[in-house]
């Protein structure tokens, strides 16, 4: 069982990052895409909204390219069906022995969006939460202990500790809706690939360099789970 507040070394846990895409931020705002990075390549899960599946191969073959392993992607036809596939993987992959789940901004002490958001979601469409006894820590909360140029966005960070190429089309994340809003699937899922890959490649640097005592976890199980 993992406690509320634990201190770990980050040697014992294995990061999956976590990163969704949204159709904007107003109450009618849905999830387009939600993506996991982990030790075997990225799983993502697209939100069509009722549009035609679009051919699985090419696109799958395109972000392979941009992947140290192998990208699955799952297409769902609206929100719920994407919350469910995201509950799926959080029950028979995210393991709390093995793993820990994080983001970047995804939940602060004094907020985050990814986190949130779903929260809001699931809610709304009558679901349990899915991430169940699994520790979680958010990279922004970590690369403080770097200096990173007065970057504090993940792209600025990473450009600043790692400043590898990416796949991300975007120079701004409003592309992502417009993308969704044109069904332009590759860009949108690159977009995502790129953000997750760069959220797990910080885990694994502050895992090297952050003392275990900075690097406060907490457990995102609710206490009424």
């Amino acid at each position: 069982m993992v406690p509320a507040i634990l201190l770990l070394c980050m040697s014992d846990l294995d990061p999956i990052a976590f990163d969704i895409e949204t159709s904007g931020f107003g109450d009618g705002a849905v999830i387009t895409v939600a993506g996991f990075a982990h030790d075997l390549g990225a799983s993502l899960m697209c939100n069509l909204d009722g549009r035609d599946v679009p051919a699985h191969t090419p696109l799958v073959t395109a972000l392979d390219q941009h992947s140290n392993g192998t990208v699955q992607v799952e297409f769902v036809d609206d929100e719920q069906a994407l919350l469910e596939a995201v509950a799926e993987f959080a029950t028979h992959q995210l393991d709390g022995d093995r793993h820990y789940l994080t983001a970047f901004n995804g939940e602060t002490w004094s907020g985050g969006f990814d986190l949130p958001f779903c929260r809001t979601r699931f809610l709304r469409h009558d679901m349990e939460w899915p991430f169940g006894d699994v520790a979680y820590a958010d990279m922004m909360q970590i690369v403080d202990r770097f200096e990173t140029n007065d970057s504090s966005d993940l792209v600025g960070v990473y450009d600043a500790l790692i400043a590898e190429s990416t796949c991300d089309p975007f120079e701004d994340s409003a592309e992502a809706v417009e993308a969704f809003e044109a069904g332009e699937w590759l860009p949108l899922l690159k977009h995502n690939l790129a953000d997750i890959q760069r959220t797990r490649e910080l885990a694994d640097l502050a895992g090297r360099f952050i003392p275990k005592s900075d690097f406060s976890m907490k457990n995102l199980a609710p206490p009424d789970a």
